[in-house]
C-alpha cells in the first residue's frame, strides 16, 4: 500500500482535524454509490478508506509513525533479527469496509451523509435472494401442460403449474417463494428453469409437430382408419386409399398451444412396412402381377 499521508494528501505532521477533512473530501468523491461502475474509483476510495483507518486512528497513527506498522496496519519485524513473517495476507479488517464505519459522518444534512443513512436502511431492510432450480418435464406436459412439485434440499416443497406450450431454457418465476429478506425487505423469487425430455415419436417445428407412423401394405392400398398418438392423447384418422412412404398427413389443431391463441398441427408422415418374416403369398401375388413388374418408381419419381 502507498504511504497513507500521500493517498490522503496531507502532510506528516497533519492534526487529525486535517485528516479527517481530506477524508471526508475523497470519500465524497470516490465513494462506489456515487461512481456507479466506476472499478477505478471503487479501487481508490479503498485505499483511501484504509488510509484514514490508519491515520484516524490515535494509536495506529503513532505506531505507523515509530515504524512498528506498515502502511496495511501489519506488523513490522523486529529490527537485527535473522527471521522474516510474511504479513503480506494480513487483514486489517478497516470498518470503512462497510457503512459502520462511517457513523461520525451520518450526523450532518449533507447529500452524502443522506446516501449512507439510506445504504444503511437499505442493507437493515434488503430484500431475499432469488432461489434458481431446473425442473424436468416429460414432453406431453410441455405442451398440455402440467402441475408439478419440486423437493427442495431442506425438505420443503414447491408445487409448479407448468403453463401449455412450454419449452427447454423457458424460466418460470414464483413470486416470494425465494429466501427471505431482512427487516422489512420481502423475500426473493424463485426462478425455475423447464427442461423439456424429449419423446422419441415427436419433434417440435415452433408450434407444429411431426410423427412418422407406420402402415401396413394393406393399410397403404386400400386406406382405413388408423390411431395416431399425438401429445395429448390419442386420435384417429383416415389413410386415403394408394398412401405411400412419405406421404404426409395433417391433424388439425393437435400440435403446441401459440402465445396469440389457437395451436398449430400436427403432421403425419406414412412409412410402409412389409410384414416380418416375408408373407409367402403375398410373394406369390407380386411375382404373378404383371403392371407390378413394369412399374418402375425411379423412373417415375
Amino acid at each position: 500500500m502507498s504511504n497513507p499521508y500521500e493517498v490522503l494528501g496531507v502532510s506528516a505532521s497533519a492534526s487529525p482535524a486535517e485528516i479527517q477533512s481530506a477524508y471526508r473530501k475523497l470519500a465524497k468523491k470516490l465513494h462506489p454509490d456515487l461512481n456507479p461502475g466506476d472499478k477505478s474509483a471503487e479501487e481508490k476510495f479503498k485505499e483511501v478508506a484504509a488510509a484514514y483507518d490508519l491515520l484516524g486512528d490515535a494509536d495506529k497513527r503513532r505506531r505507523f509513525d515509530a515504524g512498528e506498522i506498515d502502511a496495511s496496519g501489519a506488523e513490522r519485524p523486529p529490527p537485527r533479527q535473522n527471521y522474516y513473517r510474511d504479513y503480506a495476507g494480513a487483514d486489517t479488517g478497516h470498518p470503512y469496509a462497510n457503512t459502520s464505519g462511517f457513523s461520525d459522518f451520518m450526523d450532518s444534512d449533507d447529500i452524502f451523509a443522506d446516501l449512507l443513512r439510506r445504504g444503511q436502511r437499505a442493507q437493515a431492510n434488503r430484500r431475499g435472494q432469488d432461489l434458481h432450480y431446473r425442473l424436468a418435464i416429460d414432453f406431453s406436459e410441455s405442451i398440455a401442460g402440467a402441475s408439478k412439485r419440486i423437493t427442495l434440499p431442506d425438505g420443503g416443497t414447491l408445487d409448479v403449474k407448468i403453463p401449455p406450450g412450454l419449452v427447454s431454457g423457458q424460466t418460470l418465476r414464483l413470486k416470494g417463494k425465494g429466501a427471505p429478506g431482512a427487516g422489512t425487505g420481502g423475500p426473493g423469487d424463485a426462478l425455475i428453469e423447464v427442461e423439456v425430455l424429449p419423446d422419441p415419436r415427436f419433434e417440435r417445428e415452433g408450434d407444429d409437430i411431426t410423427i412418422e407412423l407406420a402402415v401396413s401394405l394393406s393399410e397403404a392400398v386400400l386406406g382405413g382408419r388408423i390411431r395416431v398418438p399425438t401429445a395429448t392423447g390419442a386420435v384417429t384418422m383416415a389413410v386415403p386409399k394408394g398412401s405411400n412412404t412419405g406421404t404426409v398427413l395433417r391433424l388439425k389443431g393437435k400440435g403446441a398451444p401459440k402465445r396469440g391463441g389457437g395451436s398449430g398441427d400436427q403432421f403425419v408422415k406414412l412409412k410402409v412396412v412389409l410384414p416380418s418374416p416375408p408373407d409367402a403369398e403375398l410373394e406369390a401375388f407380386v411375382s404373378g402381377w404383371a403392371k407390378g413388374k413394369a412399374f418402375d418408381p425411379r423412373k417415375e419419381g
